[in-house]
């Protein structure tokens, strides 16, 4: 049997389970994904654990994500963002990459978004902005980072290419010319609020909110009001599981099957 797992501290509420397992049961693969919680002083011995123990790939979650880095060879983007969601075991030494970039990118085109040329305005500087910030520039797109600590949005768009940083107060006039909106933070996840005014949202703006508990958050329901293109959270959730599924087996994820298995849960 192919063993697969999650790396994490909690990963009781984690879906991936759920989804990987629909992918291997699409294939009639001999598989299994695992979820395992090591305290944050065995990390390295749990990677190197599942190395010895033949598991053929691992996800990374919280609280783990930057402190794998230091237990793994990165590849390129993985570096660059700074932390890791995905592990493979391929080489002599454990790989980190970091699907959650490719996942956000992979959901805006899902749903027809062009990022080559596009005005893109993220809200939020924490682990997922990181990822998301570069997953726009890498696609094309000017990307302008909003953050309500004004400092970290400037200093990683330092890092970014084609990006700049700002406070939210400048929402207002960043989004009048905006194409795409990512929200990268937990608002929304436990209240009805939206890091966005409505007022500032527009027709022609696509709208993505990496929340997927609730799927429909405040956000998305005033982007709808105004006839703006609505990505909920669950689409970069199934992708990131696609991209790492892929990485690991070498095989075009059914990705239909991964995203029923998905909706299941959490509509």
């Amino acid at each position: 049997m192919q063993v697969y797992g999650l790396l994490g501290n909690p990963v009781g509420h984690s879906l991936s389970p759920r989804i990987h397992q629909a992918a291997y049961r699409e294939f009639g693969m001999d598989a299994c994904y695992a979820t395992f919680e090591p305290e944050p002083a065995d990390l390295e011995a749990a990677i190197e654990g599942a190395r010895a123990l033949g598991i053929r790939g691992l996800n990374v979650t919280i609280p783990f994500k930057r402190d794998a880095i230091s237990f793994v060879e990165l590849d390129e983007l993985a570096d660059r963002i700074g932390a890791v969601n995905t592990i493979d075991f391929d080489g002599d030494r454990p790989t980190g990459h970091n699907t959650d970039a490719i996942g956000a990118r992979r959901a805006l085109e899902h749903h027809d978004v062009t990022l080559d040329g596009a005005r893109a305005v993220l809200v939020g500087a924490g682990g997922a902005g990181r990822a998301i910030a570069f997953a726009l520039s890498d696609a094309g797109a000017t990307v302008n980072i909003a953050n309500r600590t004004e400092s970290r949005a400037r200093n990683l768009a330092t890092e970014v290419p084609n990006a700049t940083g700002h406070g939210l107060s400048d929402l207002t006039d960043l989004l009048t010319n905006a194409e795409v909106l990512v929200n990268a933070t937990s608002v929304g996840m436990d209240e009805d609020d939206s890091p966005v005014p409505a007022e500032t949202l527009h027709r022609d703006l696509t709208v993505m909110d990496i929340v997927y508990h609730p799927l429909r958050t405040r956000l998305l329901r005033d982007a709808a009001d105004r006839d703006a293109t609505t990505i909920d959270g669950g689409w970069m959730l199934l992708y990131q599981a696609v991209a790492a599924f892929e990485r690991w087996t070498g095989q075009e994820a059914p990705v239909d099957a991964m995203n029923d298995a998905l909706r299941a849960e959490i509509e």
